[in-house]
């Protein structure tokens, strides 16, 4: 199996590292304490349609750029008025939900694990204020957190991508870009840094067609596999 010669990993967020569906869920459900289940994916399935929508207007310039924050609150206002609430208190603290995300069950020691060997840098969507937040309630621990909003973007713009390869100061394929969503993955091969799907329930799959460094089933996989693809070269520095 041939080596992966990188020196730094850069992670996305939403999705790959935390659980971005239940935290939503959430506070949906906070916002009325009457909906089942089958009241609350509709719910979900508008704002992430929203989400989604105006990130593609914003990127194809339709749209002047907003942080995710603004997104966010738009996202709730529609939410709410589609369950028939019409509390402001309610809706500012149902926008506050995108960012009381749970961690996925590896997350916490799978960064721990990594970082003993690689620079860690999270790469989001989330505006800077929506990342803290997001940090400190997931128990992310980086060397470096990135925020889209820093490039008045969002991925897969490539000038979001090169936020982590300006403050890494390496060279693009010496990165190595992990996401749980396959859109993600080709937006960084675009600019040349290698890549790692790591599978997780909700997210993006890959294709037939894509070609990733690296194929893992969480963390721990991961881990092990950057343990046998890079452990020589490490070893060699002592």
């Amino acid at each position: 199996m041939p080596e992966l010669d990188i020196d730094a990993l850069v992670f996305d967020v939403l999705g790959t590292l935390v659980d971005e569906p239940s935290g939503l869920r959430a506070g949906i459900r906070a916002l009325d304490l009457s909906l089942d289940d089958a009241g609350t994916e509709p719910l979900l399935l508008l704002w992430q349609q929203h989400i989604e929508r105006e990130q593609r207007r914003i990127l194809d310039g339709d749209r002047p750029y907003l942080a995710s924050d603004a997104l966010d609150r738009e996202a709730a206002g529609l939410v709410a008025g589609a369950a028939g609430v019409d509390d402001p208190a309610a809706v500012a603290a149902l926008a506050l939900s995108a960012r009381r995300l749970p961690p996925w069950p590896d997350t916490v020691a799978g960064l721990a694990r990594l970082a003993e060997r690689f620079p860690l840098i999270g790469l989001s969507n989330a505006s800077r204020t929506a990342l803290l937040g997001l940090n400190a309630h997931a128990g992310l621990r980086w060397h470096q957190a990135l925020s889209a909003e820093d490039a008045r973007a969002y991925k897969p713009d490539p000038e979001v991508y090169r936020l982590a390869v300006t403050v890494s100061g390496l060279p693009p394929e010496r990165l190595l870009m992990v996401a749980a969503h396959a859109w993600d993955l080709r937006g960084a091969q675009r600019l040349g840094l290698r890549t790692a799907y790591v599978a997780r329930p909700v997210g993006d799959p890959p294709t037939a067609s894509d070609r990733f460094d690296l194929y893992a089933d969480g963390l721990a996989d991961l881990a092990d596999q950057l343990d046998t693809r890079h452990g020589r070269k490490r070893s060699a520095r002592g």
